[in-house]
């Protein structure tokens, strides 16, 4: 049975688009998974990942600062401010207090005909200044308890978790740009041969842009076809025998696939009476870790028929 040798053609490209600034295979290096095969420059991306933690320091900073609280020293500098207002509460009530009498004094000395109009109304304007005052002191007195109070109580659970949230935010943009940087180093996902190159250095490359494709060649299989009746005697798992046009003792395989649709015969495989029957294809797997079979290789295969069942 004719055939043809195929292999698994994996394209590589980087996640991140940028200069392409080195790459280290050419076509026909081998290469194993994991193997460093191209870099792309990052100065860009380091530049936003300096950027970015110096942003997540200052909002970490800012978190902790409402996490610990007000300092002492604010808190009794409020206190004494109170103090302050509260005293001048008092001053001001005496001061009311005095105007007060002033205004009762000479509205008496009015009343007795003793006193002048204008000594009444000059009291009354110093009386309700001092009530201005009074009020003012008063106000001023909630404003510093109020103080006081917030800052005992130190920062609202919600400014915290605001605060934490921008932290968490912040990090997530970091892990970005470190995840940027990390993927402008390509590696090779799996072994196999470079059988294309798609770029050059210095190239200026998109997103998931190919770099090189890499062919996998340990794990090349053989497609061969059967004729129908001949099906049955064949089963997956058994072994087979797969020759070059070279010659000599062939190479051993095993069937991992049978189709299950029948097809007409590949016009590159049989001759032109053959091409005409209906046949079923099989995929016998290689052990081609020396490399002899190449993708596209034609060959023969021998298959040990079995008693149909």
């Amino acid at each position: 049975m004719s055939g043809q040798v195929e292999a698994t053609d994996v394209q590589v490209a980087a996640q991140v688009g940028g200069r392409l600034i080195e790459l280290r295979v050419r076509e026909g290096d081998r290469v194993n998974a994991g193997d460093v095969i191209a870099r792309l420059d990052t100065a860009d991306a380091e530049l936003a990942l300096a950027r970015v933690r110096a942003e997540r320091a200052q909002a970490d900073a800012q978190r902790r600062l409402l996490v610990a609280g007000t300092r002492p020293e604010d808190i009794r500098q409020a206190d004494a401010q109170a103090a302050t207002a509260e005293t001048d509460v008092r001053a001001a009530e005496a001061e009311l207090a005095a105007a007060q009498a002033d205004v009762d004094r000479f509205e008496a000395l009015l009343a007795a005909d003793s006193g002048s109009r204008k000594q009444r109304d000059d009291a009354v304007t110093r009386r309700d200044v001092a009530k201005e005052r009074l009020q003012g002191a008063r106000d001023r007195v909630r404003a510093a308890r109020e103080n006081v109070a917030r800052l005992r109580a130190g920062a609202r659970r919600e400014d915290i978790e605001a605060a934490q949230a921008r932290v968490t935010a912040i990090s997530a943009q970091i892990a970005a740009a470190e995840k940027a940087i990390a993927d402008a180093t390509v590696s090779a996902p799996t072994p196999g041969v470079v059988t294309e190159t798609l770029a050059d250095a210095g190239e200026l490359l998109q997103p998931r842009a190919p770099l090189v494709v890499i062919t996998d060649l340990v794990h090349a299989w053989a497609n061969v076809y059967i004729d129908e009746p001949l099906v049955p005697r064949i089963r997956l798992g058994q072994p087979a025998t797969v020759f070059t046009d070279a010659g000599g003792p062939g190479a051993s395989g095993t069937i991992s696939y049978i189709s299950s649709k029948a097809e007409f015969t590949p016009r590159n495989v049989q001759t032109a009476e053959d091409r005409s029957k209906l046949v079923y294809r099989l995929k016998i797997s290689l052990d081609n870790r020396k490399g002899v079979f190449k993708a596209g290789m034609p060959v023969e295969a021998e298959i040990p028929f079995q008693d149909a069942r």
